[in-house]
């Protein structure tokens, strides 16, 4: 699948499952997705003030964290599906977060926004989704100010069995079936482990954020690397 065909199918997967996206998460990664959250918020370790980018958004779970840890920095919460920034606005007009939060359809490959805007540049469950990983990264880094921080969440590949066998048997058999049964939307949940098996391991992408000149890369595993957290760091010298 070319660039385009795949921006192409990933708008269309999440403009069909945005309304049943949030029960989805939950069922199928048995709520381990918000644990990984709160991971990720302690090590980067928001302070009062801090500003962010949350690239592809989706609805807004993890915006709306970074929002509440700032307390009155600007977050900007970006995704390319009108359908999945419609249900993020209902959270963040729920949670009075309006004046704080700006949502904006957006490509992450091209950001409408100055050289070094933001503390954190973030991107949750949504690199493995882009036509070209590297170039967002680029992006990520691009925006937010020297001595910032680029932070990935997304799922990975388990190293060790026999967990590693019982994980992808989940993955590429239950789990689009699982799509079908609650959501309707066999296809689209199909895609799921389709889009992991060409993206990198853990160590393979911190290596890519070493070569997009990020800096103090760490990539911690997460429930038997399952999933995995990146956090780079921009040189107060990078250009």
């Amino acid at each position: 699948m070319n660039s385009s065909s795949k921006e192409s199918h990933v708008h269309s997967v999440f403009q069909k499952i945005a309304p049943k996206y949030d029960m989805m998460n939950d069922l199928l990664s048995f709520r381990q997705h918000k644990a990984w959250r709160k991971f990720t918020m302690r090590k980067m370790a928001v302070r009062p003030g801090d500003t962010a980018i949350d690239l592809c958004c989706g609805t807004c779970d993890w915006t709306l964290a970074i929002a509440k840890a700032s307390g009155t920095g600007r977050i900007v919460g970006l995704d390319f599906s009108p359908a999945m920034l419609e249900v993020g606005q209902t959270k963040v007009d729920r949670e009075r977060l309006g004046g704080q939060i700006e949502l904006v359809q957006g490509n992450a490959m091209s950001l409408p926004y100055p050289d070094d805007s933001f503390d954190f540049a973030t991107i949750g469950f949504g690199l493995r989704n882009v036509p070209d990983l590297e170039q967002v990264l680029r992006e990520m880094k691009r925006v937010v100010k020297p001595g910032g921080k680029v932070v990935c969440l997304e799922l990975s590949k388990p190293t060790w069995q026999p967990f590693k066998s019982l994980y992808y048997v989940y993955f590429e058999h239950l789990l689009p079936r699982l799509g079908k049964l609650v959501a309707k939307s066999y296809d689209q949940y199909k895609w799921l482990p389709e889009s992991l098996k060409s993206f990198p391991g853990r160590r393979e992408l911190a290596d890519i954020f070493r070569k997009t000149g990020l800096e103090s890369v760490s990539a911690d595993p997460l429930t038997g690397g399952i999933a995995a957290l990146h956090i780079g760091t921009k040189g107060t010298d990078a250009r």
